[in-house]
């Protein structure tokens, strides 16, 4: 879950693909622009700022172990295999496992929405009245506000929600990024003490158990998303050499926008004050009324806001519309879910999504504790995302060896090693994710595992399960039948997309 802003691939229009008269080509440095706006958010930085610090090291633990191996993997396999992840499980390790994988994409957004729409409405607070971020029964309300705005505009198939996310990389994240860093490095240049200790022996974060680093697995999901852009590595003039140069140069696109906000929050706000979904806001009225500047907190409100808002609607078209095509043509949904509104929409996928995210919504009013709402939330995220890597992870594997002459237009270094590491980081996650945060108190350790566990498995296997178990042959749409080249289905729409 940022940024996921943080979770899933979105289709783009077959339009964009290139026609291989004319192929389009791209700079290495676009590449990795793209790439940096499609993971890099503000929204995951009070998460690691409670560390102070030491939050380089939990940034850059998970970089080298996921982030790298996710990069160069799935840019072997969009290099080789069109259709986005549902083609490379399909053809790596089978059709089910293919419909798992495109499934848990789409089903991690249930929980997705709930945590970003909750950082809006702790946004919004601070406009309105800084003492409602903590208010769970105000949260509750926006994200189902929020949430059901966003169908209604999606429902009407607008057009412009395609573009709505190139700007949000500018407007939610580098503009006001840069503006808390600076803030922050001119707090401290002035003498001004930093609340979180900035020295050598705060390098590493304080061993007190497996629970005091809990917190990187929400790193995983900020990371998400690096196999999104992984489809324009044929567009490359040189991709052996210059895939790689453009990796690297997103990786460290996305460290600094990681880990130089969280830096600048831990400076100002002290971590048992800071709030996970509110700490962005939190430093910014910080530095502001520290500079007599406070007229400007409403106007960097207002672009977090805008930039989330924007990210969420382009999510909202994305995900559902990449398991409806699939689904139309292997019979994977009823046709309930398959039904389109006359702008040509799922509407009744979103429709059906929205009631669960508005039960799940209810939760914030129900937990006192609307930080500890927001962390489950993006743990369950995380836990049913990192499904769709290690499937991706033993696809590459296999098809490595099943279809070793395959055609790719890059291929990746020590691919059995990167997929092993990235493998072993994706499991290491899923078990530290029911550890719950040492930050967290005294709360029950069974009742924190366990309703991880209950989103997991109900979320991420056994509704799955059941559409694989009790699909019909009339499930498959005339659609489907009437189109022999098959290019809306398996390997068809290439599913990928921006975070805001």
């Amino acid at each position: 879950m940022s940024s996921l802003d943080t979770p899933a691939e979105v289709p783009r229009p077959r339009a964009a693909v290139a026609k291989p008269a004319a192929p389009t080509t791209m700079t290495w440095v676009t590449l990795a622009l793209m790439t940096t706006a499609s993971v890099a958010s503000l929204r995951a930085a009070p998460t690691m700022a409670i560390y102070g610090l030491a939050c380089v090291f939990l940034y850059l633990v998970p970089a080298v172990v996921f982030l790298l191996p996710t990069a160069l993997v799935s840019a072997e396999l969009a290099s080789g295999w069109n259709g986005g992840v549902y083609r490379w499980v399909s053809e790596g390790l089978s059709k089910p496992l293919g419909f798992l994988a495109v499934w848990c994409q789409f089903a991690m957004t249930i929980f997705y929405y709930p945590s970003l729409l909750a950082f809006v409405a702790s946004t919004i607070a601070y406009v309105i009245d800084p003492s409602l971020a903590s208010n769970g029964v105000y949260t509750a309300i926006v994200i189902m506000v929020l949430y059901w705005t966003g169908v209604w505009v999606s429902s009407r198939g607008t057009k412009a929600l395609a573009g709505l996310s190139s700007w949000g990389l500018i407007i939610g994240t580098l503009v006001p990024g840069t503006i808390l860093v600076v803030l922050g490095m001119v707090f401290l240049g002035q003498g001004n003490p930093s609340a979180a200790p900035m020295n050598a022996d705060h390098l590493l974060p304080q061993w007190t158990g497996l629970a005091s680093l809990v917190l990187i697995v929400n790193n995983f999901l900020s990371y998400s998303g690096m196999e999104m852009n992984a489809v324009h590595v044929s567009s490359l003039k040189n991709p052996g050499k210059e895939y790689p140069k453009s990796m690297f140069l997103a990786v460290c696109l996305v460290l600094l926008i990681f880990i130089l906000p969280a830096l600048a929050i831990s400076w100002v706000v002290p971590a048992d004050q800071l709030s996970l979904t509110a700490g962005v806001m939190q430093a910014f009225d910080a530095f502001f009324s520290y500079f007599n500047i406070g007229w400007m907190t409403p106007i960097a409100a207002v672009m977090l806001i805008s930039a989330s808002l924007a990210g969420m609607l382009t999510w909202l078209a994305g995900p559902s519309k990449g398991l409806l095509e699939i689904s139309r043509h292997e019979g994977y949904l009823p046709p309930f879910l398959q039904q389109l509104n006359k702008f040509g929409v799922q509407q009744n996928i979103l429709v059906t999504q929205g009631v669960v995210t508005s039960i799940i919504a209810l939760m914030y009013a129900l937990i006192p504790n609307v930080s500890s709402v927001y962390w489950i939330f993006s743990t369950i995220t995380t836990q049913v995302y990192l499904i769709v890597y290690l499937l991706m992870f033993a696809a590459a594997m296999r098809l490595r060896k099943t279809q070793p002459d395959h055609p790719r237009g890059y291929r990746a270094p020590a691919l059995g090693l990167i997929c092993t590491v990235g493998l072993l980081a994706s499991l290491a996650a899923l078990a530290i994710g029911f550890v719950p945060p040492s930050q967290f108190g005294g709360g029950s350790v069974w009742a924190y595992a366990l309703f991880i566990a209950s989103g997991l498995l109900v979320l991420g296997f056994l509704v799955p399960w059941a559409f694989l178990k009790f699909r019909k042959p009339s499930w498959r749409t005339a659609a489907a039948d009437s189109d022999p080249s098959g290019s809306s289905g398996p390997s068809g729409p290439s599913t990928e997309g921006d975070r805001s």
